[in-house]
């Protein structure tokens, strides 16, 4: 088997869009996860809420990445799943942010819905649902 052929039962997830996907996804886990350990590591003190959960969007950037590089169909799942907790989490902190400010002494990557991060954050996790299900629908016909 070559680099470029696939294991036998295994979707490519990252052709086309999906490889956009996967490299926006790669800029967010290195964001988030340097933000997170600079800050958890040298002003934790300030604002250990946000700074936890930046690291925990860090993860979550992650496993999606390593889901739509992995592909096949319990890893689109996986990647599904995880898009609309992140969608959940960014929804939810992106409200509070607005709601409650002063729980947040300094801003997340979730913070404002992502405004700091020109709102990537939001629709990320929107257009990769939307691809990721129309995918799914595309496999089920051919089937």
């Amino acid at each position: 088997m070559t680099a470029t052929q696939e294991k036998p039962g295994r979707t490519r997830l990252i052709g086309g869009p999906g490889m956009l996907l996967v490299w926006l996804y790669g800029v967010m886990v290195v964001g988030a996860v340097s933000r997170s350990v600079v800050q958890i590591s040298t002003q934790f003190d300030k604002a250990p809420l946000a700074y936890s959960l930046s690291a925990v969007a860090g993860v979550v950037y992650g496993f999606i990445t390593y889901s739509l590089v992995r592909g096949g169909e319990t890893a689109r799942r996986a990647a599904l799943v995880c898009c609309a907790a992140e969608l959940v989490g960014v929804l939810t902190v992106g409200t509070w942010t607005l709601v409650e400010p002063s729980a947040f002494p300094d801003a997340t990557v979730w913070s404002d819905y992502g405004m700091g991060y020109v709102f990537i954050p939001v629709l990320l996790p929107l257009s990769a649902m939307y691809w990721l299900r129309k995918g799914a629908a595309r496999q089920a016909e051919a089937a």
